[in-house]
């Protein structure tokens, strides 16, 4: 359990961090992170803080077609956890 709450912790700081190296990218002309690269990312986990950085950074908030595939990461988030919650299956532990 404590392994995965240090990998989605690991992962949003990551996202949340990437999206910030973009937007700045972004603004200076410098190379910029692969999109896929940030939906990977989110989808490891660290879609919270994605959703985050995009808000707070004004960074890919209308940019078609990241954001449909940024929204179906978080659904597949949704319908994992929600079917994991449903099947009453144990959280990962340490073996």
């Amino acid at each position: 359990m404590l392994m995965l709450l240090i990998g989605i912790v690991g992962a949003n700081l990551l996202a949340f961090g990437l999206f910030a190296v973009d937007k700045r990218a972004a603004i200076h002309g410098d190379s910029r992170i692969p999109e896929n690269t940030l939906l990977l990312v989110s989808l490891l986990g660290g879609s919270p803080a994605a959703f985050a950085a995009q808000q707070l950074f004004h960074h890919k908030t209308r940019k078609q077609p990241f954001l449909t595939r940024f929204w179906m990461v978080v659904a597949f988030q949704g319908v994992v956890a929600g079917g994991w919650i449903v099947l009453g299956l144990p959280l990962p532990t340490p073996a």
